[in-house]
């Protein structure tokens, strides 16, 4: 498997240009199996979780073509075209759902289309349980019948799918956008109440707007969906990767660096922006993003809690502990999402971290250098998290299982050595 080695303590300075959000193609590709004509994506990023999806929709019958390149390293210009004009499987198979979560959202849109679907109960990141109870349950008040069966969730509805009013238990971004899929091919009015807020949720919900479903409240807690409509084709603009952005962010200040961030929006990152902001980070807008830099020399520590949407993200969390990890004073994260979510915690001591757990949360007393050690990734988040310790860390550090990364950020040893950062993959062997 390859590495990443990173010599640290160089500043990052320069400019990188910030890709589609991932979380936000995922689902947008999904999308286009409820319709038989070709949804045209924009700003497509090239990862590997896109790949692994763009390989299950082929085998259930869509038609892929990429047209163009991505400019400047992936802001935008890259276009993916889906084309579900015949869907000739209805069965998305383990080999490729148990390499992702996200795969799960095939389901809605092939039940509301085509009235069955069999899908593999999913894989991904081992971050908690992170179950499809939701999903499931949303699926059968529209009228599905549900079964599982040898790992596979079996759906049917032959009589095709109805409205209904579905009030989740608790914030689920992917039961969200599968019902808001499914729901737009159902006979009347569905209503999901406490829908989650996230952006990648109305960035769905606005290019299914633009393929003919009629959405109202999007970007509120309360999404109405008038079922029955025939979608048709479309050309959608992926919105910029907040997670990635907020990246790029915290590697910036953790390194005492100035960047400018190229197609990012402060908007989508405000909640981690104003604690930043605390933490001694300036923002300053410019025509083409916002450039980040450290206000003083050193960053000062502070608390944070992960929530939902417009909350801190709890895909941001693993980055602000590697940065609080050398900051004065104390700090506590608490992590309320995902119950298994502080793995890269023993690899950030490994590099020197002072990091103590209590339950779900982590008090971090910062220190005045982490060093450089052989670490391991253990998930997308916490790989990252460790490329930025390293960044930050005196001394030498290499990533182990770097294959994360790839599901999630787009040549990111390309962008990071553009700004000055000493780092190189190195290939299985090396």
């Amino acid at each position: 498997m390859d590495k990443i080695r990173i010599r640290g303590g160089r500043p990052l300075k320069g400019t990188i240009p910030i890709g589609g959000a991932k979380n936000a193609a995922l689902p947008l590709m999904a999308a286009s199996l409820l319709t038989d004509e070709t949804l045209t994506l924009v700003n497509i990023p090239h990862l590997a979780d896109i790949s692994t999806l763009a390989n299950l929709l082929a085998t259930l019958g869509v038609e892929i073509a990429l047209d163009g390149h991505a400019p400047n390293g992936g802001h935008a210009g890259r276009a993916l075209a889906l084309s579900a004009k015949n869907i000739t499987s209805t069965t998305a198979a383990y080999d490729l759902v148990r390499k992702m979560r996200a795969s799960i959202l095939v389901l809605g849109p092939l039940v509301a289309r085509e009235g069955q679907a069999r899908v593999s109960l999913p894989g991904g990141c081992a971050i908690g349980a992170r179950p499809v109870d939701l999903h499931l349950k949303g699926l059968e008040q529209l009228g599905a019948k549900i079964e599982l069966k040898e790992g596979y969730v079996e759906a049917a509805a032959p009589g095709g799918l109805v409205g209904a009013r579905i009030v989740f238990p608790f914030i689920s971004v992917g039961a969200t956008e599968n019902l808001m899929m499914a729901a737009t091919l159902a006979k009347g009015r569905t209503v999901l109440v406490n829908a989650a807020r996230e952006p990648e949720v109305g960035d769905l919900a606005r290019c299914l707007v633009a393929m003919g479903a009629t959405i109202t409240g999007i970007d509120t807690d309360t999404l109405t969906i008038e079922g029955g409509a025939k979608l048709h084709a479309a050309r959608h603009t992926i919105l910029p990767d907040r997670i990635e952005l907020g990246t790029y962010v915290m590697a910036t200040a953790a390194t005492g660096g100035d960047v400018e961030l190229v197609g990012g929006r402060l908007d989508l990152i405000q909640a981690a922006a104003d604690i930043l902001g605390q933490a001694g980070v300036s923002f300053a807008p410019t025509e083409r993003g916002f450039r980040v830099s450290r206000t003083n020399a050193a960053l000062t520590g502070v608390d944070v809690m992960t929530e939902p949407y417009p909350g801190f993200p709890t895909d941001l969390q693993a980055q602000m502990m590697a940065l609080l990890a050398s900051a004065e004073g104390a700090s506590m994260v608490t992590e309320t999402i995902f119950e298994n979510r502080f793995m890269h915690v023993p690899e950030l001591r490994r590099m020197g971290a002072n990091i103590n757990l209590h339950g779900g949360s982590a008090m971090v007393r910062g220190v005045p250098n982490l060093t450089g050690a052989q670490v391991m990734a253990t998930d997308l988040r916490a790989s990252v998290s460790l490329v930025i310790a390293g960044l930050a860390a005196r001394g030498e550090t290499t990533v182990a299982r770097v294959y994360h990364l790839d599901r999630g950020y787009e040549r990111l040893e390309e962008k990071l050595s553009a700004c000055g950062a000493d780092i190189e993959r190195l290939k299985e062997g090396a």
